[in-house]
């Protein structure tokens, strides 16, 4: 019988098929093994946890490629063997650091008990980022073995952000044809959010690429990827993202998760409490600090919902986008006073203007 692509690969995922084919290799096969995640997407992935020998292991069915899978390998391996808490890729019984099944790749490591960071614990955020900072300053020269695909990152703010404001001008011109609640709410909130994106742009163009600082980048370092132990020691873990990029990227994603949230929306202390930590192991120059304050200062809820929003207009659920422009519009005006205060303390900083 011929099953639909995606029927047949949920069902090679079930927990009986992965435990029938895929534990062996790790001579885990007498295991008691549980899905934890799925995610059925065209970057599928699932995760399972395995109990077996009264040790707990982590089961991931990544969505990559082996040559991708070496890098973060690499990563993985470089980090280790630099004193940072990440949990190894296990080998099998025959060495391999993967098992090949029905041409979906699975890795094994060591299921770390911890709680994730919590946003609201400022102890939490410091030692954040003062861990992210020395991922970077021991990964500056870090290279990935053969066989490796070398992923890199290096976007060009200053296009993108060009981009992504001619984007929101576009959108103000379907708001003025459609008139719907949607371009209401967002019309209500152009000229602020216009303000802050054309500001993000002009500091955008005057950055020199060649003054930031290159490192591996963990690119999805978020609260439920930090975890602390029973000893409070900090474990970084899900490594799919990673590339070598600009550290200033991995840190201004950080800092945007961090202080969009209602709990710290905005708080400028935080942000300089938190930097000033950072650069204690791995110090800045005016243009990392430029590049942080434009990915700080873009208005990327409001331009990401209303980009989505004009484009799928036709079946998108309308409420749904109403309340979510909402949401993000509440905190423009403690977002633009962060943006002016943070303009503020760079120039002050660096005894010069940002324009």
């Amino acid at each position: 019988m011929q099953y639909p692509a995606k029927s047949y690969t949920t069902d090679l995922l079930s927990e009986e098929n992965v435990k029938k084919y895929v534990l062996p290799y790790y001579g885990l096969e007498e295991g008691d093994i549980v899905q934890i995640k799925f995610k059925d997407s065209d970057k599928q992935r699932a995760v399972y946890k395995v109990d077996y020998l009264n040790k707990s292991y982590c089961l991931k069915k990544v969505y990559f490629s082996e040559g991708d899978l070496l890098f973060v390998y690499s990563a993985i391996e470089w980090l280790y063997r630099n004193g940072l808490n990440v949990p190894r890729i296990l080998a099998t019984k025959s060495k391999s650091r993967y098992v090949s099944y029905n041409d979906m790749l699975f890795i094994l490591t060591n299921w770390i008990d911890g709680v994730k960071c919590n946003y609201d614990n400022i102890q939490d955020v410091l030692d954040a980022c003062s861990n992210l900072a020395k991922l970077h300053k021991v990964s500056e020269n870090f290279m990935p073995i053969e066989g490796s695909n070398l992923k890199t990152g290096f976007e060009d703010l200053h296009s993108t952000l060009n981009k992504h404001f001619e984007q929101i001008l576009i959108c103000s011109n379907s708001a003025f044809k459609y008139g719907d609640k949607f371009s209401k709410v967002f019309l209500q909130y152009f000229e602020p959010n216009i303000t802050l994106a054309e500001i993000s742009a002009r500091v955008a163009s005057t950055i020199d690429n060649k003054n930031l600082s290159k490192a591996l980048c963990h690119l999805d370092y978020v609260n439920k990827n930090m975890l602390f132990d029973s000893n409070r020691d900090m474990w970084i873990i899900d490594f799919d993202k990673c590339k070598i990029d600009y550290c200033v990227h991995d840190l201004s994603y950080f800092f945007r998760r961090l202080l969009k949230r209602d709990g710290t929306k905005w708080d400028m202390q935080i942000a300089v409490n938190s930097l000033n930590l950072y650069e204690t192991i791995h110090p800045l120059n005016l243009d990392e600090y430029k590049a942080i304050f434009v990915y700080l200062a873009f208005p990327q809820k409001y331009w990401k919902i209303s980009r989505d929003y004009y484009n799928n207009i036709n079946k998108c659920n309308k409420n749904s986008f109403v309340t979510l422009l909402k949401k993000s519009c509440e905190k423009t005006e403690q977002h633009f006073k962060f943006v002016h205060s943070f303009q503020e303390y760079i120039e002050d900083r660096f005894h010069t203007s940002l324009f």
